[in-house]
């Protein structure tokens, strides 16, 4: 399948034009071109965001996995921490996203199938995010000097992404879903729901990049039992763990970064069936 932009169709409508052709029949000939590029790179985009998504996942796992010393549950804290940074990977960034491009993938789907998809899809990405939460309270807590909760930025705006994503959930659920509400009112709505989505997964991203930061801060300069002020591990000195966490902070932002881009394109969105517009209608 070849991907046609819209720069190469307005080029030829300029040569056919210049050729004598008429525009129109010109435009007739390349508008089923032009909606097949479209898709072409549609697709693309999307298959870029699941690599990218998964690509994030495996380099958290790898990072707390490897380089953190493996995972535990509540007998060992501080491998408890480790399932923190995985779990909200897997939710508030790859799951997220995936629900958000829900209505864009399946297109050509019912439109309840697809609200129940998007639904399910966050609710999952809710799951994980509250197992990762309880995974960082728990190693603060348990641990043999407890540590404080809940004192820097990045838990201040983990814990505000969270809840206005769980809000968000809520209300798009009882908005659209059940018991719903009038058509008027969803119209209505809509702008500010989709708004909000974009805006909670960039709170999400931006609460990523200073959990990775923190992390970075906190574990990476680490000193010898002897007392030396020489630290063995320094991230200044960009060792394969430090390298391996600024990877993984681009990941996630260029993964934001292509699915505000798919969600915002007015060519990738869903179009009304005519069932659909025909309820619209009538209501």
């Amino acid at each position: 399948m070849k991907c046609y932009s819209h720069s190469s169709v307005n080029i030829g409508i300029f040569f056919a034009g210049w050729l004598g052709i008429d525009k129109q029949i010109w435009k007739g000939l390349t508008r089923n071109q032009s909606r097949e590029g479209r898709m072409c790179w549609f697709t693309a985009l999307v298959l870029a965001v699941q690599i990218l998504g998964l690509s994030a996942v495996i380099i958290v796992a790898v990072w707390m996995g490897h380089f953190r010393g493996g995972f535990a549950w509540q007998s060992d804290p501080a491998k408890e921490f480790n399932f923190h940074p995985v779990f909200m990977v897997i939710g508030m960034i790859f799951l997220y996203s995936d629900g958000i491009l829900a209505y864009r993938v399946f297109r050509n789907m019912k439109k309840l199938y697809i609200k129940i998809l998007h639904g399910m899809i966050h609710l999952g990405a809710l799951i994980f995010s509250a197992v990762g939460l309880k995974a960082v309270f728990d190693s603060h807590n348990l641990a043999k000097n407890p540590i404080p909760n809940m004192y820097s930025l990045h838990s201040w705006m983990g814990i505000i992404t969270v809840v206005l994503f769980g809000l968000q959930w809520l209300s798009g659920l009882t908005s659209f879903l059940f018991p719903g509400l009038s058509m008027g009112l969803k119209k209505q709505y809509m702008p500010h729901h989709v708004f909000w989505g974009i805006a909670i997964l960039t709170m999400a991203g931006a609460t990523a990049l200073m959990g990775i930061t923190e992390k970075a801060l906190f574990m990476m300069k680490t000193f010898p039992e002897n007392g030396s002020k020489i630290p063995v591990l320094d991230y200044s000195h960009k060792p394969p763990e430090g390298i391996l966490m600024n990877c993984l902070g681009i990941v996630i932002v260029t993964l934001i970064a292509l699915v505000i881009y798919i969600v915002t394109r007015p060519e990738y969105k869903r179009e009304p069936s005519p069932d659909e517009e025909h309820i619209e209608l009538v209501n």
